[in-house]
């Protein structure tokens, strides 16, 4: 391990307009801390992901917001954003609440307000008919699903928003940790869908984010 194992690309929001994430998976608490002085030192919050509760219980951040259900941090001082909602997300399941609490607070990070419709999967249709107009409002939908993904051409059929499919890896079987949502959402025939890969909440987020110019 060297000092230099870890290069922070602090002006990564300058080129594209979405700055660094650290992706803690993989990286040790060391390795972290030193992703974080950087950010200390360049004067900039940053947004972590993939972070466990013993990494983080063993980083020296001192302004540190973690949450435990996303597996996401905040380090260094930001505001969360007010005012209206401008992205809905959207879950099949409550089983996506990690997932769907990740793109939540990468939004929420960015300074983009959401609003959760959790457990709305369409083995009970009625549940995503009875909100169909208020989330046809939004300019931007991220819909989140395991099993067999059908919430993704389902809302691709009900509404004009830009939808955003994120595909978990929650089911059994020949789920096969996602793979078969993901196909899902890939073979959709809701034009204009795109899909991000398995979990990635935080990935959506930011497919959301760019497509409303942040």
């Amino acid at each position: 391990m060297t000092e230099n194992d870890v290069i922070l690309d602090l002006k990564r929001k300058t080129r594209t307009g979405l700055p660094e994430a650290i992706f803690c998976a993989g990286k040790t608490p060391e390795q972290i801390n030193r992703a974080l002085d950087q950010a200390r030192d360049g004067q900039i919050a940053i947004f972590l992901t993939h972070l466990d509760e013993t990494k983080a219980a063993a980083l020296s951040a001192v302004s540190f917001d973690y949450d435990p259900i996303s597996q996401t941090a905040i380090a260094g001082n930001w505001v969360a954003p007010t005012g209206p909602a401008r992205v809905a997300i959207v879950s099949a399941g409550t089983s996506d609440l990690p997932v769907v609490t990740e793109a939540a607070r990468t939004l929420a990070f960015h300074g983009t307000p959401s609003k959760s419709y959790v457990d709305v999967g369409v083995a009970g249709l009625w549940r995503l008919l009875n909100i169909r107009d208020e989330l046809a409002a939004y300019p931007v939908i991220i819909a989140i699903a395991g099993m067999e993904g059908a919430l993704f051409s389902v809302l691709g059929g009900l509404v004009p928003s830009f939808i955003v499919a994120v595909p978990t890896s929650r089911g059994y079987g020949i789920c096969r940790n996602g793979e078969t949502a993901l196909h899902s959402a890939l073979a959709s025939c809701a034009q204009g869908l795109v899909a991000v890969n398995i979990d990635n909440g935080y990935g959506a987020a930011c497919a959301a984010l760019r497509s409303l110019g942040k």
